[in-house]
């Protein structure tokens, strides 16, 4: 219940932030010179959320599978050495990260989706690694107990009961990405940071307003998506959602 009604307060206060954010631009007219950008705000999110849907897609695939390695019986030693690595890794700058892959691979979308999949992987590694080593062991003795393989302890029990954390990551992760995209604009990724970083060039608020609004809406568009995912994907039993 508690979740619940933290989960419906936030959804409270994002809509009235939303809101207010709205009244304000209509008040001092600045939603009109944003619209005058449309054209360019659907194109260039079109490129966002192909940057976001392939960088994420990527990171998922590679960072659960990684998440649940560390925590089988032969590399659990090493979980602690690595989850610190990779602590450290979340302190680097973005805009290094994304520095770092155009050094080695060029100016391009393939240095962008490869920057935005090492920023986004770390989170998904994460939380899969803390849910999974947050199961409880007497679940995992009594599946043991039952006969079950350990791949079958791995699919029958720990996964669904790590889900929700492992969602809660994946949640994370892809908001931030979608807030991090317009800087792949900066080593020629495309996406709305076109219209953000133009903006600040040519001091035109619209143009800034135009990319940073659209940015910020499919971030909490996003985050409402997965958020969504996770309160239907996950068991009844292991949601605290539900």
């Amino acid at each position: 219940m508690a979740f619940s009604a933290l989960r419906n307060a936030r959804q409270l206060l994002l809509l009235a932030a939303i809101f207010v954010a709205g009244a304000y631009l209509q008040a001092t007219g600045l939603l009109t010179n944003i619209l005058k950008y449309s054209g360019e705000i659907v194109f260039l999110s079109g490129q966002h959320l192909e940057l976001v849907a392939i960088s994420s897609a990527i990171a998922i695939c590679t960072g659960i599978p990684l998440g649940i390695l560390l925590t089988r019986e032969s590399f659990r030693a090493y979980a602690n050495v690595v989850t610190q690595i990779i602590n450290i890794g979340t302190t680097i700058p973005t805009l290094a990260i994304l520095a770092i892959a155009m050094t080695i691979f060029g100016p391009g979308v393939l240095s962008a989706l490869c920057g935005l999949v090492a920023h986004t992987i770390l989170p998904v590694m994460l939380n899969t690694v803390a849910g999974l080593s947050s199961v409880p062991k007497h679940l995992i003795e009594a599946a043991r107990g039952m006969g079950m393989t350990p791949r079958q302890i791995l699919v029958r029990v720990e996964i669904p009961n790590a889900l929700f954390v492992i969602f809660a990551g994946i949640q994370t992760a892809l908001t931030i990405n979608v807030g991090t995209v317009p800087l792949a604009f900066l080593i020629g990724g495309g996406g709305l940071g076109e219209l953000i970083f133009t903006g600040i060039s040519l001091m035109d608020p619209g143009m800034l307003l135009a990319g940073a609004v659209a940015t910020a809406l499919l971030a909490v568009l996003v985050d409402f998506a997965i958020g969504q995912c996770q309160y239907w994907l996950v068991p009844r039993g292991v949601n605290p959602l539900r």
